[in-house]
Protein backbone atom coordinates (compact mmCIF):
# COMPACT_ATOMS: atom_id res chain seq x y z
CA UNK A 1 0.00 0.00 0.00
CA UNK A 2 1.38 3.50 -0.90
CA UNK A 3 1.57 6.19 1.55
CA UNK A 4 -1.11 7.78 -0.24
CA UNK A 5 -2.99 4.69 -0.25
CA UNK A 6 -2.86 4.06 3.33
CA UNK A 7 -3.51 7.84 3.91
CA UNK A 8 -6.88 7.38 2.65
CA UNK A 9 -7.47 3.82 4.31
CA UNK A 10 -6.80 6.09 7.62
CA UNK A 11 -9.34 8.20 7.04
CA UNK A 12 -11.92 6.09 5.98
CA UNK A 13 -11.47 3.95 8.91
CA UNK A 14 -11.56 7.24 10.90
CA UNK A 15 -14.22 8.28 9.19
CA UNK A 16 -16.12 4.69 9.87
CA UNK A 17 -15.88 5.05 13.67
CA UNK A 18 -17.27 8.32 13.55
CA UNK A 19 -19.83 7.97 11.05
CA UNK A 20 -20.81 11.21 8.98
CA UNK A 21 -19.15 14.02 9.82
CA UNK A 22 -20.13 17.95 8.68
CA UNK A 23 -18.44 19.34 5.71
CA UNK A 24 -16.37 21.00 7.89
CA UNK A 25 -14.98 18.73 9.60
CA UNK A 26 -14.52 16.94 6.29
CA UNK A 27 -12.19 19.83 5.65
CA UNK A 28 -10.28 19.64 8.77
CA UNK A 29 -10.10 15.69 8.34
CA UNK A 30 -8.74 16.41 4.53
CA UNK A 31 -6.17 19.17 6.29
CA UNK A 32 -5.02 16.42 9.07
CA UNK A 33 -4.59 13.27 6.94
CA UNK A 34 -2.21 15.44 4.42
CA UNK A 35 -0.15 16.97 7.29
CA UNK A 36 -0.15 13.40 8.25
CA UNK A 37 1.00 12.17 4.95
CA UNK A 38 3.91 14.76 4.69
CA UNK A 39 4.67 13.95 7.97
CA UNK A 40 5.28 10.06 7.27
CA UNK A 41 7.10 11.01 3.72
CA UNK A 42 9.24 13.56 5.97
CA UNK A 43 9.94 10.97 8.80
CA UNK A 44 10.72 8.09 6.36
CA UNK A 45 12.84 9.98 3.64
CA UNK A 46 14.70 11.38 6.74
CA UNK A 47 15.44 7.74 8.35
CA UNK A 48 16.71 6.00 4.89
CA UNK A 49 18.71 9.32 3.88
CA UNK A 50 20.50 9.24 7.38
CA UNK A 51 21.04 5.39 7.59
CA UNK A 52 22.42 5.26 3.99
CA UNK A 53 25.73 7.13 6.22
CA UNK A 54 26.40 4.14 8.11
CA UNK A 55 26.92 1.41 5.83
CA UNK A 56 28.56 3.39 2.80
CA UNK A 57 31.37 4.30 5.73
CA UNK A 58 31.34 0.92 6.79
CA UNK A 59 31.89 -0.29 3.01
CA UNK A 60 35.46 1.88 3.46
CA UNK A 61 36.48 -0.73 6.06
CA UNK A 62 38.58 -3.50 4.59
CA UNK A 63 37.23 -7.24 5.37
CA UNK A 64 38.65 -9.82 7.96
CA UNK A 65 40.02 -12.17 6.14
CA UNK A 66 38.88 -16.14 7.08
CA UNK A 67 38.92 -19.41 5.43
CA UNK A 68 35.56 -20.67 3.15
CA UNK A 69 33.14 -22.53 5.33
CA UNK A 70 34.97 -26.27 5.46
CA UNK A 71 33.11 -28.63 2.92
CA UNK A 72 31.00 -31.03 4.61
CA UNK A 73 29.03 -34.21 4.16
CA UNK A 74 25.16 -33.70 4.57
CA UNK A 75 23.88 -33.20 8.04
CA UNK A 76 22.73 -36.38 9.32
CA UNK A 77 22.69 -37.48 12.68
CA UNK A 78 25.83 -40.34 12.06
CA UNK A 79 27.77 -37.04 10.75
CA UNK A 80 26.84 -34.72 13.21
CA UNK A 81 30.15 -34.93 14.83
CA UNK A 82 31.99 -34.86 11.90
CA UNK A 83 30.29 -31.83 10.69
CA UNK A 84 31.12 -30.37 14.51
CA UNK A 85 34.63 -30.94 14.18
CA UNK A 86 35.19 -29.29 10.78
CA UNK A 87 33.46 -26.15 11.36
CA UNK A 88 35.92 -26.39 15.13
CA UNK A 89 38.28 -26.55 12.91
CA UNK A 90 37.77 -23.89 10.63
CA UNK A 91 36.67 -21.49 12.96
CA UNK A 92 40.32 -22.23 14.73
CA UNK A 93 41.42 -21.27 11.27
CA UNK A 94 39.65 -18.08 11.02
CA UNK A 95 41.08 -17.59 14.71
CA UNK A 96 44.63 -17.10 13.35
CA UNK A 97 43.53 -15.03 10.16
CA UNK A 98 41.81 -12.68 12.11
CA UNK A 99 44.65 -11.92 14.62
CA UNK A 100 46.86 -12.22 12.08
CA UNK A 101 45.48 -9.57 10.49
CA UNK A 102 45.03 -7.68 14.04
CA UNK A 103 42.22 -7.76 14.48
CA UNK A 104 42.25 -9.63 18.08
CA UNK A 105 38.64 -9.28 18.88
CA UNK A 106 37.43 -11.31 16.46
CA UNK A 107 40.41 -13.85 16.71
CA UNK A 108 38.77 -14.15 20.41
CA UNK A 109 35.47 -14.51 19.31
CA UNK A 110 36.80 -17.69 17.00
CA UNK A 111 38.70 -19.26 19.35
CA UNK A 112 35.70 -19.60 21.59
CA UNK A 113 33.78 -20.75 18.55
CA UNK A 114 36.83 -23.68 17.99
CA UNK A 115 36.65 -25.03 21.62
CA UNK A 116 35.99 -28.39 21.70
CA UNK A 117 33.28 -27.87 23.94
CA UNK A 118 31.11 -26.28 20.99
CA UNK A 119 28.73 -27.76 18.69
CA UNK A 120 29.01 -26.09 15.58
CA UNK A 121 26.57 -27.15 12.64
CA UNK A 122 27.74 -24.37 10.35
CA UNK A 123 30.45 -21.34 10.10
CA UNK A 124 31.48 -18.84 8.12
CA UNK A 125 34.15 -16.23 9.17
CA UNK A 126 34.11 -13.85 6.44
CA UNK A 127 32.87 -10.93 6.70
CA UNK A 128 30.60 -9.89 9.59
CA UNK A 129 30.19 -13.97 9.63
CA UNK A 130 27.93 -16.52 10.34
CA UNK A 131 27.76 -19.68 12.44
CA UNK A 132 24.81 -21.68 13.51
CA UNK A 133 25.74 -23.08 17.48
CA UNK A 134 23.57 -26.11 18.91
CA UNK A 135 23.56 -26.81 22.83
CA UNK A 136 22.29 -29.68 24.19
CA UNK A 137 21.64 -33.22 22.06
CA UNK A 138 20.38 -32.58 18.81
CA UNK A 139 19.91 -35.55 17.43
CA UNK A 140 17.86 -37.48 20.75
CA UNK A 141 15.99 -34.00 21.09
CA UNK A 142 12.82 -34.31 21.51
CA UNK A 143 11.66 -30.05 21.90
CA UNK A 144 14.56 -27.85 19.28
CA UNK A 145 13.76 -24.10 19.92
CA UNK A 146 15.77 -22.45 17.08
CA UNK A 147 16.87 -18.52 17.71
CA UNK A 148 16.96 -16.12 14.49
CA UNK A 149 18.02 -12.91 15.63
CA UNK A 150 17.58 -9.17 15.11
CA UNK A 151 19.50 -6.49 13.65
CA UNK A 152 23.46 -5.51 14.56
CA UNK A 153 24.30 -9.55 14.90
CA UNK A 154 27.38 -10.90 14.10
CA UNK A 155 30.73 -12.47 14.94
CA UNK A 156 31.75 -9.47 16.67
CA UNK A 157 28.85 -9.13 19.05
CA UNK A 158 28.12 -13.04 19.48
CA UNK A 159 28.44 -12.77 22.92
CA UNK A 160 24.91 -11.31 23.61
CA UNK A 161 23.39 -13.51 21.36
CA UNK A 162 24.95 -16.84 22.76
CA UNK A 163 24.67 -15.69 26.13
CA UNK A 164 20.32 -15.68 25.37
CA UNK A 165 21.09 -19.14 23.96
CA UNK A 166 22.60 -20.23 26.93
CA UNK A 167 19.99 -18.37 29.11
CA UNK A 168 17.20 -20.42 26.94
CA UNK A 169 18.76 -24.06 27.05
CA UNK A 170 19.26 -23.73 31.05
CA UNK A 171 15.34 -22.76 31.40
CA UNK A 172 14.56 -25.63 29.57
CA UNK A 173 16.36 -28.06 31.48
CA UNK A 174 14.97 -26.82 34.76
CA UNK A 175 11.24 -27.18 33.24
CA UNK A 176 10.92 -29.84 31.14
CA UNK A 177 9.32 -32.87 32.47
CA UNK A 178 11.32 -35.86 32.84
CA UNK A 179 12.06 -37.61 30.03
CA UNK A 180 11.98 -34.92 27.71
CA UNK A 181 15.00 -33.89 25.80
CA UNK A 182 15.38 -30.52 25.12
CA UNK A 183 17.89 -28.95 22.56
CA UNK A 184 18.28 -24.64 21.21
CA UNK A 185 19.62 -24.11 17.74
CA UNK A 186 21.65 -20.03 17.59
CA UNK A 187 21.28 -19.76 14.22
CA UNK A 188 22.96 -16.50 13.18
CA UNK A 189 22.75 -18.16 9.48
CA UNK A 190 22.38 -14.63 7.57
CA UNK A 191 23.62 -11.15 7.36
CA UNK A 192 21.80 -8.87 9.84
CA UNK A 193 21.23 -5.36 8.56
CA UNK A 194 22.50 -2.42 10.88
CA UNK A 195 19.94 -0.94 13.50
CA UNK A 196 20.61 2.43 11.85
CA UNK A 197 20.35 1.66 8.28
CA UNK A 198 18.33 1.78 4.95
CA UNK A 199 18.28 -2.21 5.00
CA UNK A 200 16.32 -2.47 8.42
CA UNK A 201 13.55 -0.63 7.12
CA UNK A 202 12.91 -3.05 4.46
CA UNK A 203 12.53 -6.94 3.81
CA UNK A 204 15.43 -7.00 1.24
CA UNK A 205 17.56 -8.91 3.97
CA UNK A 206 14.95 -11.22 5.33
CA UNK A 207 13.78 -12.56 1.70
CA UNK A 208 17.77 -13.34 1.27
CA UNK A 209 17.95 -15.20 4.60
CA UNK A 210 14.71 -17.03 4.49
CA UNK A 211 15.88 -20.05 2.07
CA UNK A 212 18.88 -20.60 4.23
CA UNK A 213 16.15 -20.51 7.07
CA UNK A 214 14.19 -23.10 5.27
CA UNK A 215 17.82 -25.27 4.71
CA UNK A 216 18.46 -25.42 8.95
CA UNK A 217 15.17 -26.69 9.48
CA UNK A 218 14.81 -29.21 6.95
CA UNK A 219 18.74 -30.35 8.37
CA UNK A 220 17.06 -30.11 11.76
CA UNK A 221 13.90 -32.63 10.71
CA UNK A 222 16.46 -35.25 9.17
CA UNK A 223 18.73 -34.99 12.15
CA UNK A 224 15.96 -34.80 15.12
CA UNK A 225 13.16 -36.61 13.24
CA UNK A 226 9.76 -35.95 12.31
CA UNK A 227 8.65 -36.24 16.14
CA UNK A 228 10.26 -33.61 17.44
CA UNK A 229 8.48 -30.29 17.82
CA UNK A 230 10.39 -27.52 16.44
CA UNK A 231 9.95 -23.69 17.27
CA UNK A 232 11.54 -20.13 15.77
CA UNK A 233 12.06 -17.86 18.73
CA UNK A 234 12.70 -14.66 16.42
CA UNK A 235 13.55 -11.54 17.38
CA UNK A 236 13.16 -7.85 16.07
CA UNK A 237 14.44 -7.98 12.75
CA UNK A 238 14.41 -11.92 13.15
CA UNK A 239 10.78 -11.94 12.70
CA UNK A 240 10.71 -10.49 9.51
CA UNK A 241 12.86 -12.91 8.63
CA UNK A 242 10.67 -15.74 9.95
CA UNK A 243 8.03 -14.23 8.59
CA UNK A 244 9.04 -14.26 5.06
CA UNK A 245 9.95 -18.31 5.68
CA UNK A 246 6.87 -19.18 7.24
CA UNK A 247 4.68 -20.61 4.43
CA UNK A 248 4.81 -24.22 4.40
CA UNK A 249 7.60 -24.49 6.89
CA UNK A 250 7.54 -28.09 9.20
CA UNK A 251 7.78 -25.98 12.57
CA UNK A 252 5.05 -25.85 15.17
CA UNK A 253 5.53 -22.87 16.63
CA UNK A 254 6.50 -19.19 15.51
CA UNK A 255 7.09 -16.95 18.29
CA UNK A 256 7.51 -13.46 17.10
CA UNK A 257 9.43 -11.07 20.18
CA UNK A 258 9.91 -7.08 20.16
CA UNK A 259 8.53 -7.45 15.99
CA UNK A 260 8.10 -4.22 14.30
CA UNK A 261 6.28 -6.52 11.69
CA UNK A 262 6.58 -9.40 9.57
CA UNK A 263 5.84 -7.75 6.18
CA UNK A 264 2.33 -9.51 6.50
CA UNK A 265 -1.10 -8.34 7.08
CA UNK A 266 -2.37 -11.02 9.97
CA UNK A 267 -1.06 -14.71 11.08
CA UNK A 268 -3.33 -16.09 8.49
CA UNK A 269 -1.16 -14.55 5.70
CA UNK A 270 2.05 -16.63 7.18
CA UNK A 271 0.37 -19.48 5.35
CA UNK A 272 1.87 -21.59 8.45
CA UNK A 273 0.52 -24.67 10.16
CA UNK A 274 2.43 -23.30 13.07
CA UNK A 275 1.04 -21.61 16.15
CA UNK A 276 1.89 -17.99 16.01
CA UNK A 277 2.40 -16.65 19.05
CA UNK A 278 3.89 -12.63 19.62
CA UNK A 279 4.60 -10.23 22.84
CA UNK A 280 6.53 -7.42 23.39
CA UNK A 281 8.10 -5.99 26.71
CA UNK A 282 6.84 -3.35 28.28
CA UNK A 283 9.88 -1.03 27.75
CA UNK A 284 10.53 -2.15 24.67
CA UNK A 285 11.02 0.71 22.24
CA UNK A 286 9.22 -0.86 19.66
CA UNK A 287 6.18 -0.12 20.76
CA UNK A 288 6.67 3.40 19.07
CA UNK A 289 7.75 2.01 15.91
CA UNK A 290 4.97 3.22 13.37
CA UNK A 291 3.37 -0.42 11.97
CA UNK A 292 3.13 0.51 8.38
CA UNK A 293 3.71 -0.60 4.98
CA UNK A 294 4.75 1.88 2.41
CA UNK A 295 6.00 2.84 -1.03
CA UNK A 296 9.10 4.89 -0.80
CA UNK A 297 12.09 5.50 -3.68
CA UNK A 298 10.44 2.33 -5.48
CA UNK A 299 11.34 0.35 -2.49
CA UNK A 300 8.62 -0.71 0.49
CA UNK A 301 9.48 0.16 3.74
CA UNK A 302 7.92 -1.04 7.16
CA UNK A 303 6.72 -4.10 7.84
CA UNK A 304 2.64 -3.84 8.47
CA UNK A 305 0.48 -5.07 11.00
CA UNK A 306 1.64 -5.18 14.70
CA UNK A 307 1.97 -8.45 15.48
CA UNK A 308 0.57 -8.14 19.18
CA UNK A 309 -2.11 -6.14 18.21
CA UNK A 310 -5.79 -8.16 17.96
CA UNK A 311 -5.63 -7.34 14.08
CA UNK A 312 -2.79 -9.98 13.50
CA UNK A 313 -4.63 -12.37 15.10
CA UNK A 314 -1.52 -14.00 16.95
CA UNK A 315 -0.93 -15.85 20.81
CA UNK A 316 -0.03 -12.67 22.36
CA UNK A 317 1.93 -13.64 25.86
CA UNK A 318 2.98 -11.82 28.83
CA UNK A 319 6.80 -10.38 28.71
CA UNK A 320 7.21 -8.62 31.76
CA UNK A 321 8.39 -5.00 31.73
CA UNK A 322 11.69 -5.57 29.84
CA UNK A 323 13.15 -3.51 27.06
CA UNK A 324 14.31 -5.18 23.90
CA UNK A 325 17.62 -6.90 24.52
CA UNK A 326 15.68 -8.73 27.52
CA UNK A 327 12.80 -11.33 26.43
CA UNK A 328 16.20 -13.69 27.36
CA UNK A 329 17.08 -12.79 30.53
CA UNK A 330 17.25 -14.85 33.05
CA UNK A 331 14.17 -15.09 35.19
CA UNK A 332 12.10 -12.78 33.51
CA UNK A 333 8.80 -13.45 32.96
CA UNK A 334 9.38 -13.55 28.94
CA UNK A 335 12.23 -16.56 29.07
CA UNK A 336 9.71 -18.38 31.09
CA UNK A 337 7.03 -18.65 29.17
CA UNK A 338 9.22 -19.03 26.00
CA UNK A 339 10.31 -22.19 27.62
CA UNK A 340 6.76 -23.22 28.22
CA UNK A 341 5.94 -22.67 24.46
CA UNK A 342 8.96 -24.52 23.38
CA UNK A 343 8.05 -27.49 25.95
CA UNK A 344 4.48 -27.55 24.53
CA UNK A 345 3.30 -26.81 27.81
CA UNK A 346 1.10 -24.12 25.96
CA UNK A 347 -1.60 -24.37 29.38
CA UNK A 348 0.91 -22.86 31.70
CA UNK A 349 1.59 -19.63 29.39
CA UNK A 350 0.79 -16.43 31.09
CA UNK A 351 -1.09 -13.67 29.11
CA UNK A 352 -0.84 -9.92 30.42
CA UNK A 353 -4.24 -8.79 32.00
Amino acid sequence: MGLGAWGRAAGERGGRRRGKASPARRGEAAVERRRGGRWVRTALAALITGALVVPLSAAAHPGIPAPPPAALAPVTAATLDEVYAANRANAAEAARMAAAHGDHHRAATDRELAAASRRLLSFDGRGSGRATEVLGDLAHADRVAVLVPGSDTGLDTYGRFGAAAVALHERLARQAPAGVRTAVVAWLGYETPGTVSATVTTTGRAEEAAPHLRELVADLRTVAGRDARISLLCHSYGSVVCGRAAAGLDVDDIVLLGSPGTGAGSAADLHTRARVWAARGAGDWVENVPHLSAELFGTTVGFGTDPVSPAFGARVFAAGDGGHSDYFAPGSTSLTNLARIVLGDTKAVTHDE
